[in-house]
């Protein structure tokens, strides 16, 4: 636990920042100030301001606000509902399994960023669209690892004695299957964190998610990519806040697997 300690640390203060991103910001990440654009880091601005005079670090404290907490938000939905699915065909069988099974296939074929940039294209663009076009990608994975998981223990001695104790499917299955594949589903998702981060980011930086004046990672990164060469903070400041909360949650999901004793 102690080894695991420093990655909870690292990864719970970028949390905390996310959270009250609005009360550590040291000027309005949205106020315009034209006649101070693209100023370069100093002690008044820490990384310099944007193309509209924008302070970056406040706008890359707030954006860790969007971009982390949609990520999180996110990750927990479809890793709940592919795991409840996935545990129901596991438990249950029969059509519904074969049937979210196949579908589960079809999504898995394609490549993942490329569905996403293609549902959210098609849904509009925007944080929300963005994000729905994720999910709609992202549960199969956690579906097919549940399922697994409940296949194998479907036949424990201690789910047939709450069978015969009475307990239903439902209580069985909440009571008895879902927390005992808990442990590897969590690992999974501690390991997606940052994949997350870099595909909602990803499309955000290809016009799909976050819309301006919104301050998101992703985006910032694309209202500052022409500018690389004359004002190359306005990008790096968000490239480098992404390295390092992708880095984090990495680090801390291959502890986790090792602290519950999980390989692949």
């Amino acid at each position: 636990m102690k080894k695991l300690a420093p990655y909870l640390a690292a990864a719970g203060l970028l949390i905390f920042i996310a959270i009250f991103a609005d009360f550590l910001t040291p000027y309005d990440p949205y106020v315009q100030d034209l006649e101070g654009a693209l100023t370069p880091p100093n002690s008044e601005n820490l990384l310099g301001t944007d193309r509209y005079g924008r302070d970056v670090l406040s706008r890359v404290i707030v954006g860790s606000q969007t971009t982390l907490c949609a990520s999180l938000l996110l990750l927990a939905t479809i890793s709940i509902v592919g795991s409840l699915i996935g545990a129901i065909c596991g438990y249950k069988g029969g059509r519904l399994d074969t049937f979210l099974m196949r579908l589960s296939d079809v999504f898995l074929a394609f490549p993942q960023m490329i569905f996403a940039i293609a549902a959210a294209g098609a849904l509009g663009g925007g944080l929300l669209n963005a994000a729905a076009a994720l999910a709609i990608i992202g549960w199969p994975k956690y579906a097919r690892i549940s399922r697994g998981l409940v296949l194998s223990i479907r036949s424990m001695p201690y789910l047939d004695a709450a069978k015969m104790a009475g307990s239903s499917s439902t209580a069985i299955l909440f009571a008895h299957v879902l927390p005992n594949i808990a442990g590897p589903v969590l690992v999974t998702a501690a390991l997606d964190i940052g994949t997350i981060i870099m595909e909602l980011a990803g499309l955000s930086f290809l016009g799909l998610g976050a819309m301006p004046p919104t301050a998101e990672w992703g985006a910032m990164m694309n209202n500052g990519r022409s500018m690389l060469q004359t004002a190359p903070w306005v990008i790096l400041a968000p490239g480098t806040a992404i390295f390092i909360t992708v880095a984090t949650f990495n680090l801390l999901g291959d502890k986790l697997r090792d602290f519950l004793g999980h390989t692949d």
